[in-house]
């Protein structure tokens, strides 16, 4: 998956933005109004990365048993290590389980049922 195909798959969830408050190197996504400061950031793009580095909001239960089943996952980079996940796109989970992973950390912080 490509840095292009998330950010794709991202944006296209309801009421997402683009933002940079870490500056340009990492590519924040976060719900809620363009610009409000009550956005929520769900997912977090180191630009550049190669390959694709993607952190993730995620139900602690199923991030330590992330970790603990691939080697592609680890604790969230710079974020609070309970709740976020760092995904490695090296192929070992498949586009399909990125973008469920994705989904998941949206629907945590949107408080979606």
């Amino acid at each position: 998956m490509t840095h292009k195909e998330l950010e794709e798959y991202l944006l296209g969830l309801p009421h997402t933005w683009l933002d940079y408050p870490f500056g340009e190197k990492v590519a924040v996504y976060k719900v809620g109004e363009s610009g409000n400061k009550d956005s929520k950031m769900f997912a977090l793009i180191d630009e550049g990365s190669n390959p694709l580095r993607v952190s993730l909001k995620c139900d602690p239960k199923l991030a330590r048993t992330l970790r603990d089943t691939y080697e592609s996952v680890l604790p969230g980079f710079h974020l609070n290590k309970k709740h976020w996940n760092t995904v490695i796109c090296s192929g070992q989970l498949s586009d399909d389980e990125v973008r469920d992973l994705a989904r998941h950390s949206y629907e945590l912080v949107a408080k979606i049922d």
